[in-house]
């Protein structure tokens, strides 16, 4: 007995080391990762590529058409995809790729640029998705069993601004779960993470004429701006601040809005927060301060569309230096200071072999370009001057390349449409 005990308790013990593995791999839980920055906390990865490409580690298929980026946490990548005529969530083994489970959220949207563009969000063993005609879905993490569901448009009155339907990662914010409806007396929403029940929504029926009515392609970022805590997030008539206590509006700036489509996430730091679109409009670096109760946006810059524009691959910020691709639909390296708006290098006069807009992604000094024409470029993280590390070319590009890269684990993953290449990018 005492043996039989001694067994037991030794081929427990050698579960430990994997258990705590488990428990303290990273995770990108969604959209731009913990902090909505696209800044990976891995290091030692690759510092060059070889004139191939780093080595390729797994590829899995499957995966429908769309242009949603990847959570990933607990053992499971979590993405979306049009299968069919229906718009699915779906888990994917993180080892190598095998399909877990796949959950419908409502109806296939098959245009010229072809199915969903939200990433999922995960937290607490629940997966959070927001589906083209706006289905907000909560489904269990393990099984991919739905536990709830609301509508944005039918529930809140919530419109898009433009034509290319819902396309938001829920923000998960302690036990409350934050969407963009974009109606007038629903611009923001929070619900109870647990049940979907609505907690408060941000009523906003005049902000202006610059832009359009309705919400945008941008994620929802945090900020403590002025000492106040509040969701930033861009809109179809610009950048608003809403309380996070409340949901009271608490700023509104119109300038870097156009009338076609806002996408960048904006990029908060301390009080300030900078914002940019693209369709020839430009870019401002706002300071937010005090105003009696509430708080106030002010203008610190404004750089036009021929100095900076980012279209739809993001921008982000290592130290203080702002790095993206600018111009519509172009993607030139650019890195601009942003306490002054400086530009540091690159721009209009700077072109790689990526064409097309860049989504860009930064891991262990280095940034992530990759481009619409499925082209994927390191570059060197540094304001001294560009840098290019190495390139190569996603395999079976046919449409445009536009889902965002994460690095995570050694790991580089690249969605493509119905296919995921898994890279290894950690240096021997």
């Amino acid at each position: 007995m005492r043996t039989t005990a001694r067994r037991i308790g030794l081929a427990a013990l050698a579960l430990l080391p994997a258990l705590t593995s488990a428990a303290q791999a990273p995770a990108w839980p969604g959209w731009r990762g913990p902090q909505r920055d696209a800044l990976s906390p891995d290091k030692g990865l690759l510092a060059s590529w070889p004139a191939t490409g780093p080595k390729l580690a797994w590829k899995a298929s499957g995966l429908g058409t769309g242009f949603s980026s990847l959570a990933i946490a607990g053992g499971r990548l979590y993405t979306m995809g049009d299968v069919g005529g229906t718009q699915h969530v779906m888990a994917l083994d993180a080892k190598d790729g095998r399909k877990l489970w796949s959950t419908a959220v409502g109806p296939a949207w098959v245009d010229e640029f072809l199915g969903p563009r939200a990433t999922p969000s995960v937290d607490g063993g629940f997966v959070y998705a927001v589906g083209t005609e706006g289905d907000l879905v909560c489904l269990d993490a393990a099984t991919g069993k739905e536990s709830w569901r609301r509508s944005l448009p039918k529930d809140f009155g919530g419109v898009m601004m433009s034509m290319w339907k819902f396309s938001e990662s829920p923000l998960v914010d302690g036990d409350r779960l934050i969407v963009t409806p974009g109606g007038p007396d629903a611009l923001l929403v929070a619900l109870d993470k647990k049940t979907g029940q609505e907690l408060w929504r941000t009523a906003a029926p005049d902000l202006g004429t610059t832009g359009k009515p309705g919400a945008a392609y941008a994620g929802v970022v945090i900020s403590n701006g002025a000492g106040v805590r509040q969701y930033v997030q861009m809109v179809g008539r610009g950048v608003v601040g809403v309380r996070a206590s409340d949901g009271k509006l608490l700023w509104h700036y119109g300038r870097v809005a156009n009338a076609v489509a806002n996408i960048p996430t904006p990029i908060v730091k301390g009080d300030f927060v900078f914002a940019s679109t693209s369709y020839g409009t430009g870019s401002a670096l706002l300071k937010l301060v005090k105003d009696g109760a509430g708080v106030a946006a002010q203008e610190v810059y404004f750089l036009d569309a021929s100095t900076f524009q980012n279209h739809h691959g993001g921008i982000v910020l290592v130290g203080d230096t702002l790095y993206a691709g600018h111009g519509h639909n172009r993607g030139h390296p650019i890195a601009i200071e942003m306490a002054t708006g400086k530009v540091l290098w690159g721009g209009a006069s700077l072109r790689n072999a990526g064409s097309g807009s860049a989504a860009v992604h930064y891991a262990d000094g280095h940034l992530y370009f990759r481009y619409q024409n499925g082209k994927v470029v390191l570059i060197e993280a540094t304001p001294t001057g560009y840098k290019e590390k190495g390139s190569f070319d996603i395999p079976g590009v046919t449409r445009p390349s536009w889902s965002h890269p994460v690095v995570l684990g050694g790991r580089l993953y690249l969605r493509e449409q119905d296919d995921l290449y898994v890279y290894d990018v950690k240096a021997s």
